[in-house]
């Protein structure tokens, strides 16, 4: 593929990025929240409601924890597992889109060669599961974690574990948040400790501490050599 079709379909995705930061800025994640709770009384209704927030919300690029947010308030503690489910469903597409951008931009442009060599050579330095699952429990966007997965060129299936893994604390701190109706309608998530975070980043730090010391002392060989 030339380089004219991949710099296209860049400014495809930019275009797609600024009708859903136009779409994001239309329609507030705590506007979305503050009507879900008005389906709260119908399970139904409202599992559709979230099943349809979890297909649009990488479009609109809104923190994935607001999803674990609304299954609190509305399905409690129990929602747990549905949580991680929807977390899961709602970083497919940013990943599957990164890894069809990945094969595109191959070839065409040297940084993105070192970006996704660097990130193939983290994945087999630590293990693709053990790479998804720690890189979810830093304080990053879930979505660029999708993304980098997706270009590191992991498999699907120990993304998706890897995901469900990384975002299982995520999802306990919003369903913990989201218990409470007026943390729901004003996206608050500023009750939890922020012990908490701090101890999941410094897991997923150790975690990737041993694979990514490797992987830079092999970058650093390798450019050397």
């Amino acid at each position: 593929m030339n380089r004219r079709s991949v710099l296209l379909g860049y400014v495809a995705a930019g275009v797609a990025v600024a009708v859903a930061s136009a779409a994001a800025w239309l329609a507030s994640p705590e506007t979305v929240l503050t009507r879900l709770s008005l389906l709260a009384a119908d399970p139904v209704r409202f599992g559709v409601a979230l099943l349809a927030l979890t297909a649009v919300r990488p479009l609109l690029a809104w923190p994935t924890t607001l999803l674990a947010v609304a299954v609190g308030f509305g399905y409690g503690w129990v929602g747990v597992p549905l949580g991680v489910a929807l977390l899961v469903a709602t970083a497919i597409l940013p990943y599957r889109l990164a890894r069809a951008g990945r094969i595109r931009a191959r070839g065409a442009f040297r940084a993105a060669d070192r970006l996704c060599d660097a990130g193939e050579r983290l994945a087999t330095a630590a293990g693709s599961v053990r790479a998804v699952a720690a890189t979810r429990l830093l304080p990053l966007p879930s979505d660029a974690v999708s993304v980098g997965a997706g270009a590191a060129g992991i498999r699907t299936r120990p993304f998706l574990l890897g995901t469900a893994v990384g975002e299982l604390p995520w999802v306990i701190v919003g369903v913990a948040a989201g218990v409470s109706l007026d943390r729901l309608a004003a996206g608050d998530l500023s009750a939890v400790d922020p012990t908490v975070l701090i101890a999941m980043a410094g897991a997923g730090g150790l975690l990737l501490a041993g694979p990514l010391y490797r992987t830079l002392s092999d970058g650093g060989s390798a450019s050397t050599a």
